[in-house]
């Protein structure tokens, strides 16, 4: 069973969070960054802390296109 694309959902509110979403993960970047502080997030069931400097090296790239490439060097 494939899960059904939101930006077709049937309720608007549903269909806008997606592009909220997207805006509230652009600003946290750009909040980051200006503040020097880490990205948190939470990918494959584990917490990634994106250094500013590492988001400052992908601002150049489309925030939408460009996928999570840090890596931590610790396990």
């Amino acid at each position: 069973m494939s899960t059904p694309d939101i930006t077709e959902a049937k309720d608007e509110v549903l269909r806008a969070s997606f592009a909220a979403l997207q805006r509230a993960s652009l600003l946290a970047r750009e909040t980051a960054i200006l503040t020097g502080t880490n990205l948190v997030l939470f990918k494959d069931g584990r917490l990634l802390r994106i250094p500013a400097h590492e988001l400052r090296s992908q601002s150049s790239a489309s925030v939408h296109e460009a996928p999570c490439t840090y890596s931590p060097s610790e396990p």
